[in-house]
């Protein structure tokens, strides 16, 4: 997810799946290709450390991609926890947030 519309209907439309390190927003698909974005603000620490968190979220979002409905819009928002949170903390906290918000088949 790249345009700025797509990310803003999907954190206003979606549904929320809030845990201490990250918050997913989900809009479920009707079929076809899912989209995912990352949001990471300045919140979370210096841009080395955004850039640590967001390569972490990227990989286990890569891990977890299958399993979502097809066509569904996913934003993950990193909260400022999230700098100091492991990658299995990261994972653990984004299947809870993805099943509560309904995104996973």
């Amino acid at each position: 997810m790249r345009d700025s519309d797509e990310f803003r209907t999907t954190v206003r439309r979606g549904v929320r799946g809030v845990q201490p390190t990250l918050v997913a927003h989900v809009v479920a698909g009707s079929g076809g290709r899912s989209s995912i974005g990352l949001v990471v603000s300045k919140a979370v620490g210096s841009s080395v450390v955004r850039n640590r968190v967001k390569r972490r979220l990227r990989h286990v979002l890569r891990e977890r991609a299958d399993f979502l409905l097809p066509g569904s819009r996913v934003v993950v928002r990193a909260l400022p926890a999230s700098s100091s949170a492991s990658s299995d903390t990261l994972g653990t906290q984004l299947d809870a947030a993805l099943e509560r918000s309904g995104a996973l088949r």
